[in-house]
């Protein structure tokens, strides 16, 4: 054993590189608070969504007889107009002759503006009750209604019966359809029909109560007295017929201009008014009912019949006007982002299925071709190889690692390079290597300057013409690195990548990164390898031609992840790089999610920065250009663009349970899971790994991959505003041993 010791001197001036990296070390917290400030604006804006397109919480309303005691008679015997004058309940009846003409559940894109259509035609005002969600959603359809003449009354925000909500249930749902008719024409009214309400007579101890307070705050509650029925589509020619006051009596009629399939109320509607007409009515709206019996108080009856009509109208202004404007807004946003994400839903989608397939066929073949029996690489490579361990406080792991390398069956030097440990790693490894009786150990130690330089020491020092790579926290079977090197038999191969295994995977983290290693990378690396584009070399294990290495240029400090720049590196200089699932390396998986979320965001950004470095290579020609014709756009597909809007499947699936059906979500969502798990399953089956761990899948779905998603969030900020990392030193316990122990 030798040790290399560089010469000690005064304390150097920071590098140019060290400095950025300082920087962009202060800017990551505020990073990370952005990646959850885009979770969350994207959270908002899908809660918003649903909450405008479905009734949350559901219609619970149950005839139950509770009965009417706590109603005065002469109101359930009255007209269909409930006010509370001077805090006495009165009720209006509709005028002989006379049509208030009322309809409900609006504003649809399809149906309201034929049915504006037709009322201007025949010049005919009409009472609209609006849903406050649907205002939010099409309000220049309110503006046209208010421009046409016609009146506004609130129909609740989200169609809900309110006779069994909350209260506060209740005034948010008034306060927030005033707010959509404020931004949406600048009013805001005094009318109200509540949804499953009918004519007076219906109300109950439970709606009275509603009713009651609604008039204590100056609403005018209106119910009807003529029914069209027009939601059940019984025809035309009943809807007519059922629209009809007996004799000559007054109504306040109701029809629907959304809410369902209404061409039949488009058609009735104006045989309808021709019909009413024609037996001498008279039309108006709620306001000019309450007009023709005396001026009520607050209403501005005086300034001719057209404010008569519009009387409950009040102009929107201040707090409430610019509040309103600001709900329309977020929800155009909002109509805008979700069909779009539904878009992006469909594509990723197809491409998580599509590389699913794709990853099983090639894998498959891969496996068949590759164990074959009559397959060989060429001659057997017996040549000694050089393994370099860089090392930065591995004073946890680096004896075991070194104990298995004392193990290996093909003849090898060690050269561990310790860059500027504080802990005792250098003194350590030769303590090892002395009590293991090694001769083949050779301890460098230079002054802290990144994994890269290290590596690149490594290569300078080596003796022989092959160097094998890998991690001072990681440790190799006996047979790793004679299985890990058969590949150079083939002259064309440059690098060899070997199949890294999770050795702590009795924690959660450590299950759920042993299930990505087997399915995500070494499924991966399959598919990849028969492509001939393999992205990256892991640098817990990978064997190198040396002289392709150093006419590289070496591992690079450009990027945070220098395996993956030397693999692009490699295939553009020609070299092929292949994939030998044989050789065995076993490593560490982090301890804590604050050392995970380090680890994924270090490999994520310097996955970027590669590619990024490296995009010249999708103009490359011949040969060379292969893994810029096909690695390439393959990476940027399922490791950048997929794994940040996979999360959608998640999102929509909440979305979906809430607003639309919560079986049908949940059932998509595990038919998705079962894809997933059938192919890890066989990932599995490759590997010869134990397959109870799959246990731990649906788990690692609904938290892993949301903290991975949120990690390449983080990565693509950073990427976006500049900055650079060091090497970063993950915590380790040294508690993955003899390779043995952990099968």
């Amino acid at each position: 054993m030798t040790t290399t010791t560089p010469s000690r001197g005064r304390r150097r001036a920071p590098t140019r590189i060290e400095r950025v990296a300082g920087r962009a070390a202060a800017l990551q917290k505020p990073r990370v608070i952005l990646a959850l400030l885009l979770l969350l604006a994207l959270t908002s804006i899908m809660l918003l969504d649903g909450y405008l397109r479905a009734e949350v919480g559901g219609d619970q309303r149950v005839r139950t007889g509770a009965g009417s005691g706590d109603v005065p008679d002469e109101i359930l015997d009255g007209g269909p107009i409930l006010t509370f004058r001077g805090g006495q309940a009165t009720t209006v009846s509709v005028p002989d002759k006379t049509i208030a003409l009322t309809f409900d559940d609006g504003p649809n894109p399809t149906w309201t503006p034929q049915v504006l259509e037709i009322l201007e035609k025949y010049d005919v005002p009409g009472t609209f009750f609006v849903v406050g969600s649907m205002v939010s959603r099409y309000p220049g359809l309110v503006r046209d209604l208010v421009d046409q003449g016609n009146e506004i009354g609130i129909h609740t925000f989200t169609h809900v019966d309110l006779s069994y909500q909350s209260d506060a249930r209740v005034t948010r749902e008034i306060t927030q359809t005033q707010l959509a008719l404020a931004g949406a024409a600048g009013i805001t009214t005094t009318l109200f029909r509540a949804p499953y309400s009918s004519k007076t007579d219906a109300i109950d101890n439970y709606s009275w109560p509603v009713y009651q307070n609604l008039g204590e705050d100056g609403y005018t509650s209106v119910f009807i007295d003529t029914d069209s029925d027009d939601w059940k589509r019984p025809g035309v020619s009943k809807i007519v017929k059922w629209a009809t006051p007996s004799k000559n009596n007054g109504a306040s009629v109701l029809f629907h201009d959304a809410g369902g399939e209404r061409s039949q109320t488009i058609k009735a509607l104006p045989k309808y008014i021709e019909k009413m007409k024609a037996k001498g009515y008279t039309f108006t709206t709620i306001s000019g009912v309450m007009g023709s019996q005396g001026p009520t108080a607050g209403s501005p009856v005086a300034g001719g019949q057209g404010s008569t009509l519009q009387a409950a109208h009040r102009e929107a202004t201040g707090a409430t006007l610019y509040e309103g404007k600001a709900l329309i807004a977020a929800v155009a946003v909002a109509e805008w982002t979700v069909p779009a994400l539904s878009v992006g839903l469909m594509v990723v989608g197809v491409a998580v299925l599509g590389r699913f397939g794709m990853m099983l066929v090639l894998a498959r073949r891969h496996h068949r071709q590759r164990n074959r029996r009559r397959f060989r690489w060429g001659p057997t490579v017996t040549e000694p190889v050089s393994v370099i361990v860089p090392a930065y406080n591995e004073k946890e792991c680096i004896a075991n690692t070194l104990q298995s390398l004392a193990r290996s069956t093909h003849p090898i030097e060690i050269i561990v390079v310790d860059d500027g440990s504080t802990d005792g790693t250098s003194e350590i490894a030769r303590a090892a290597a002395d009590s293991l009786g090694m001769r083949n150990v050779r301890v460098i130690r230079q002054e802290n300057a990144g994994k890269p330089a290290a590596l690149n020491n490594g290569v300078r020092s080596a003796g022989h013409g092959i160097v094998v790579m890998m991690d001072g926290d990681t440790v190799f079977e006996p047979d790793t690195v004679r299985q890990l090197v058969q590949p150079f038999a083939d002259p064309e191969v440059g690098a060899v990548a070997g199949n890294a295994k999770v050795g702590n995977r009795n924690t959660v983290i450590g299950a759920w990164q042993h299930i990505e290693y087997v399915m995500g990378f070494n499924l991966d690396r399959r598919m990849y390898d028969l492509l001939r584009c393999m992205p990256t070399i892991p640098g817990a294990i990978g064997a190198f031609r040396r002289d392709a290495v150093l006419e590289a240029g070496g591992m690079s400090e450009d990027t945070l992840a220098e395996d993956t720049d030397i693999t692009i590196a490699l295939h553009r200089a020609g070299w092929r790089v292949v994939y030998e699932e044989h050789a065995r390396a076993w490593t560490e998986a982090p301890g804590s999610l604050k050392q995970l979320w380090s680890q994924r965001y270090r490999w994520s950004y310097g996955t970027m920065q590669a590619l990024w470095k490296h995009r010249k290579s999708l103009t490359d020609k011949g040969p060379s250009g292969r893994f810029g014709r096909v690695g390439m756009p393959l990476v940027v597909i399922f490791q950048i663009v997929t794994p940040v809007f996979a999360p959608l499947i998640d999102v929509f699936t909440v979305y979906s349970m809430i607003f639309v059906d919560f079986r049908a979500a949940l059932l998509a969502w595990l038919a998705v899971l079962a894809v997933q798990l059938v192919c890890a399953a066989y990932a599995f089956r490759l590997d010869r790994e134990k397959y109870r761990y799959l246990l731990m899948m649906p788990l690692q779905q609904l938290a892993y991959r949301q903290l991975m998603y949120l990690v390449l969030i983080h990565s693509c900020v950073t990427a976006l505003t500049g900055g650079r990392l060091r090497w970063q030193k993950l915590k380790r316990t040294g508690e993955v041993g003899t390779p043995a122990g952990v099968r």
